[in-house]
């Protein structure tokens, strides 16, 4: 019989991908810093194995945030512990541009130019396309 992941699993899940995104970091070498198999760690950010506390510590060192980052920007709905919204989480997690793998080489991307002032530029070219208002200031 399966279970559904708790919507705070998920969370945490979805935040430890983020972070391991963002770092350019592959799930197989998250999983050997952490002694896991690279399904493992699927598992955990999918929420589908809960991370127990000292395994957040040690995410905690390997992906250089404080353990707080994992439940950063959690839903009220979530921190409330209303089990009823855990497939409503899990939707928005997937459907979340924020938490795209696209979104966050293009961020990652971003910081990686050296010269601020062409970051800037890159930054208010992007936003035109989109169709904002630009800041001009340089």
């Amino acid at each position: 019989m399966a279970v559904n992941p708790k919507p705070v699993d998920i969370h945490v899940g979805a935040r430890v991908r983020l972070r391991r995104t963002l770092l350019g970091m592959t799930q197989t070498k998250l999983g050997d810093a952490l002694g896991l198999t690279f399904q493992q760690v699927q598992k955990n950010e999918r929420g589908t194995n809960r991370i127990g506390s000292s395994r957040l510590f040690l995410l905690s060192k390997i992906l250089d945030v404080p353990v707080s980052f994992f439940f950063d920007d959690m839903a009220p709905e979530v921190a409330a512990g209303d089990d009823g919204f855990s497939s409503a989480a899990q939707a928005s997690i997937e459907t979340d541009s924020l938490a795209r793998r696209e979104t966050l080489e293009l961020v990652r991307a971003y910081y990686k130019i050296p010269n601020p002032i062409v970051r800037k530029r890159l930054f208010n070219l992007v936003k035109a396309l989109g169709g904002e208002a630009v800041d001009d200031e340089d």
